[in-house]
C-alpha cells in the first residue's frame, strides 16, 4: 500500500532537470488550488453582505483576512516540503489515536460544509444561468468526482490548468463588471484604512475571515506541495520552500482581488443605489438584471458556476488528505470522492424537500459557521509541528514567525468563541423548547472545547522518544533463512475464456503433483442467483461439462484435480468454496480491464481478498 499523500499523484511533477524560468514555474501551480478555496460560493455569500450593506468600508477586513491566510498557507507549505506528510499525516503520527479520531471527524463536517457550499453556489449559478430547478442543479453536481478522477489520471498539471482556467473565467468576468459598474476608486482606496467593528459590522467582518481562512486549505497544500519531485538536501528544501512561497503569494493576492472585487461590486452597484439588505446571491442576481440589463447578471453566473466547479475539486481533493492522513485509510479513489460529494449533497437534498429553495441561502451561510468552528483544530497543530525544531530541525520557523502565526490563531479563535457565542444566546432567546440545547449543544461545545485545549497542551509537554516513529507502516523486519514449502490444496478459479491456460499452467507451478488442486467456477445466470445448486438451465450444464473437461485433462497429466460449481455472486460463491474446502492458496486470472470495465469487472478480485485468509495469487 502506497502511504505517501495523494499518492496518485505524489512527486509526479518533475522539477530537477529544468533550469531558469522553466524551473521556477515547475513548482508554481499548488497554491493555485488552494486559492480557489478563497473564491468559493461562501466567500460571495459573506462579501456581498458586507458590500451592500458597509460599502467600502470591509476591505481592510478582506487584507487582513488575505494576510493571515498566506502566513498560515506557507507554514502548510513548509510542513509538506519539509516533512514529507501533509497536515493529517503530521497529526496522525504526534498525537494519540483517541485524538486522531475526533480530529478526524470535524476535519470531515469541515470538509462537508465547504463541499456544501461550492454544491449550493453552483447549482445557484446553473439555476441563473439556464433556469434549472435548485434540486436538479444539486443532483447533476455529483458528476464532478467523475471529472476529478478523469483530471488525476490525466496528471497533477492538467488539473491545475483547469482550476486555473475556471479562475480565470471568475477573474474575467468580474473585471468585465468593474467597467460596467465603475467604482468610485477614492472610496476603495479608503476602505483600506482600518475602522471600528461592531454590531453587524462585526458580525460580517467574522464570516469573512471564516469564509476566507478555511481549515481544508491548510490540509490540502501540505500534501500538494509534495506532487513537485526534489532532492532531498538542505539546498533543494530551501529552494523548494522559496518558491512555493512565491506561488503562495501570487495565488493568494489573486485570490484577494477576487473576493475585493465582489465586495466592490456589491458596494458599487448595491450600496450605492440604496439596496442595504442583499442576503443572498440571487437576490444580487435579480438586483444587477434590474440595475445593469442582462450583460453583468450572465457574467455574475458564469462566474458562480466556474468558482462553484473549481472549489468542489479541491474540497474533494482535501476529503481524501484527512482520510488517508488521519486514519490510514485507503479506499478506490471514485468511491471516496463519490461519498464526499454525496455527504455534502445529502443536506442541501433535505433542506430544499422540507424547508424549499428559499432556505438554501440559510444554510449556505450555517456552512461557513461550522466551517470557521474547525479553524483551530487545524491551526494550532500546524503552528506546533512547524515550530518544531526536534522534527524540522533546521526548517523550523523563526520567533517571529512563530509570533504572528500565535496571534493569527488567537484572532480566528476568539472571533469564533464570540460567534458560537452570539448563536447561543440567539437560540436561547428565541427557541420555546431549549432542553435540547442543554442535552446536546452544550455537551458537545464542553468536549470541542477540552479537545482544542489538549491539542494546543499535549506538544508543550510532551517530550520527544528515544525512538521515534516518522514512516507509517515502522521499520523493516530482518530477514533469515526461509523455509521452503509447496502448497497442499490449491484452488484455480476458471472461466473458460483464453486466460484459462496461463492460470492453470501457473498454479500448477506452485504445487508440482504432489498437490491437490481445485478447479472453480460460478454460474452467474439469474436462475443460478436465485435457485442456486438446483438450477439446471443451458449455460449450468455447459459449465458443468467444461469444468469436468478440465479435471479430466489435469487427471490425464498424472495431478490430483477436484471441480467445483458455485452459484450467484462470483466473489462470494469463490470465497465460500475456499473455506468449505480448506484451501490454502487461490489462484486467479485478471482480465486487465481499465476505466468503466474495471468498474463493472475488475472488483472480484479485490472482494474475493478480502472474504478469504490465504495467500491469492494473481494471474495476468
Amino acid at each position: 500500500m502506497s502511504t505517501e499523500s495523494l499518492s496518485e499523484v505524489h512527486a509526479s511533477v518533475g522539477t530537477n532537470t529544468r533550469t531558469g524560468w522553466r524551473r521556477i514555474l515547475s513548482f508554481l501551480g499548488p497554491a493555485y488550488l488552494v486559492s480557489v478555496g478563497y473564491m468559493d460560493p461562501g466567500n460571495w455569500a459573506t462579501d456581498l453582505a458586507g458590500g451592500s450593506q458597509f460599502g467600502y468600508k470591509l476591505i481592510w477586513v478582506l487584507l487582513m483576512s488575505n494576510l493571515i491566510a498566506l502566513l498560515l498557507q506557507s507554514l502548510s507549505a513548509r510542513l509538506g516540503i519539509v516533512r514529507g506528510m501533509d497536515l493529517a499525516q503530521a497529526s496522525r503520527h504526534f498525537y494519540p489515536k483517541s485524538v486522531n479520531i475526533p480530529l478526524y471527524i470535524l476535519a470531515q463536517i469541515a470538509i462537508i460544509a465547504c463541499d456544501l457550499a461550492e454544491v449550493i453556489g453552483m447549482a445557484i449559478g446553473l439555476q441563473l444561468l439556464f433556469n434549472l430547478p435548485l434540486i436538479w442543479g444539486i443532483s447533476i453536481t455529483v458528476f464532478d468526482t467523475f471529472l476529478l478522477l478523469f483530471l488525476m489520471n490525466r496528471g497533477m498539471q492538467t488539473m491545475e490548468r483547469f482550476i486555473v482556467s475556471m479562475v480565470f473565467v471568475v477573474g474575467v468576468s468580474f473585471l468585465v463588471e468593474m467597467f460596467i459598474i465603475k467604482p468610485d476608486l477614492i472610496e476603495v482606496a479608503a476602505g483600506f484604512k482600518p475602522t471600528a467593528l461592531s454590531g453587524s459590522a462585526l458580525y460580517i467582518a467574522i464570516g469573512i475571515i471564516g469564509a476566507t481562512v478555511m481549515p481544508h486549505n491548510l490540509y490540502l497544500h501540505s500534501s500538494l506541495v509534495q506532487t513537485r519531485k526534489i532532492e532531498r538536501n538542505e539546498p533543494s528544501i530551501r529552494e523548494a520552500i522559496k518558491f512555493n512561497l512565491f506561488d503562495t503569494t501570487i495565488a493568494l493576492n489573486l485570490a484577494f482581488l477576487v473576493n475585493a472585487a465582489i465586495l466592490v461590486l456589491a458596494a458599487g452597484a448595491f450600496f450605492k443605489n440604496g439596496y442595504y439588505e442583499v442576503a443572498e446571491i440571487t437576490d444580487a442576481h435579480k438586483l444587477l438584471t434590474n440595475i445593469f440589463g442582462s450583460l453583468a447578471p450572465a457574467l455574475f453566473a458564469i462566474a458562480l458556476i466556474a468558482s462553484g466547479q473549481s472549489s468542489t475539486i479541491t474540497g474533494t481533493l482535501a476529503g481524501q488528505i484527512i482520510m488517508e492522513g488521519h486514519l490510514n485509510l485507503r479506499i478506490q479513489p471514485w468511491l471516496r470522492r463519490l461519498i464526499t460529494r454525496l455527504l455534502a449533497i445529502f443536506p442541501a437534498l433535505m433542506t430544499i424537500i422540507y424547508f424549499g429553495d428559499d432556505a438554501l441561502g440559510e444554510l449556505l451561510v450555517l456552512s461557513q459557521v461550522v466551517l470557521s468552528l474547525q479553524l483551530g483544530f487545524a491551526i494550532i497543530p500546524l503552528i506546533h509541528f512547524v515550530s518544531n525544531k526536534y522534527e524540522m530541525k533546521q526548517f523550523a520557523i523563526k520567533t517571529w514567525a512563530k509570533v504572528f502565526a500565535w496571534i493569527s490563531a488567537i484572532v480566528i479563535i476568539s472571533l469564533n468563541v464570540k460567534l458560537v457565542y452570539e448563536e447561543l444566546h440567539t437560540w436561547l432567546t428565541t427557541t420555546a423548547h431549549d432542553w435540547w440545547i442543554f442535552l446536546v449543544i452544550f455537551p458537545m461545545i464542553l468536549g470541542i472545547v477540552f479537545l482544542l485545549l489538549y491539542v494546543f497542551i499535549f506538544p508543550l509537554i510532551r517530550t520527544p522518544k528515544t525512538e521515534v516513529v516518522r514512516v507509517p507502516h515502522g521499520k523493516a523486519l530482518q530477514i533469515t533463512d526461509i523455509d521452503h514449502f509447496k502448497h497442499g490444496r490449491i484452488g484455480i478459479t476458471v472461466d473458460f475464456s483464453k486466460n484459462d491456460i496461463n492460470t492453470i499452467r501457473k498454479a500448477l507451478a506452485q504445487g508440482g503433483t504432489d498437490a491437490e488442486y481445485f478447479l472453480i467456477h460460478v454460474v452467474e445466470t439469474a436462475g443460478a442467483n436465485y435457485h442456486g445448486g438446483n438450477v439446471m438451465d443451458l449455460e449450468t450444464v455447459n459449465d458443468e461439462e467444461n469444468l469436468e473437461k478440465y479435471r479430466e485433462n489435469l487427471v490425464a497429466l498424472d495431478y490430483k484435480a477436484n471441480a467445483l460449481i458455485g452459484y450467484g455472486k462470483r466473489s462470494k460463491s469463490i470465497a465460500k468454496l475456499v473455506i468449505a474446502n480448506n484451501l490454502d492458496l487461490l489462484v486467479m486470472g485478471a482480465h486487465g480491464h481499465k476505466g468503466l470495465s474495471d468498474w463493472i469487472f475488475g472488483t472480484t478480485l479485490d472482494s474475493v481478498r478480502h472474504q478469504v485468509n490465504i495467500p491469492v495469487l494473481i494471474i495476468r
